[in-house]
């Protein structure tokens, strides 16, 4: 079962994203608290959305897609750009991503969006397999770069205009 998340979601969320972080060898990243999660997707001013898979038998929640819309300059459209995308381990193979994903596609598909895009870790070939498997490629000829902690308040920080 597929559904959009509700506030009452958010402590299985918050858990989910832990998951995930430790899946990715990564928990000292994971800093995002409850508050926090509940206020970017269900405050004033929503800046991202989820939907919860829960097993059809016992209705625990067993899997997540995080997203937020991004645009494309070049389409002249709205996008999703899924952030997040979690079974647990012992619900893997049950059709819960490909279920997750199917959905997003279908907003995408009702709301005239052109792009669902994601990124994943080169390390992570089950993933991968999965993600191939439905006809997603990958985007080889795009490189991610992120500033972050002190690099961002060091940017942040810099007088207009100054150069580098």
């Amino acid at each position: 079962m597929i559904r959009p998340a509700t506030s009452a979601d958010v402590p299985a969320l918050h858990t989910l994203i832990r998951e995930l972080a430790e899946y990715e060898k990564a928990p000292h990243e994971a800093k995002a608290t409850p508050q926090q999660l509940h206020e970017a997707l269900f405050g004033d001013q929503p800046a991202a959305y989820a939907h919860i898979a829960a097993d059809d038998a016992s209705g625990e929640t067993v899997g997540c897609a995080i997203w937020f819309l991004n645009f494309s300059t070049w389409r002249g459209v709205h996008g999703i750009y899924l952030e997040d995308l979690y079974v647990r381990p012992t619900a893997r193979g049950a059709g819960h991503g490909k279920a997750l994903l199917t959905e997003l596609a279908r907003l995408c598909v009702e709301r005239g969006y052109e792009r669902l895009e994601w990124s994943v870790l080169n390390w992570n070939t089950p993933s991968i397999a999965f993600y191939e498997a439905l006809g997603a490629r990958p985007q080889d000829e795009w490189t991610v770069y992120r500033l972050t902690d002190d690099a961002l308040a060091k940017l942040g920080a810099a007088p207009e205009h100054e150069a580098l």
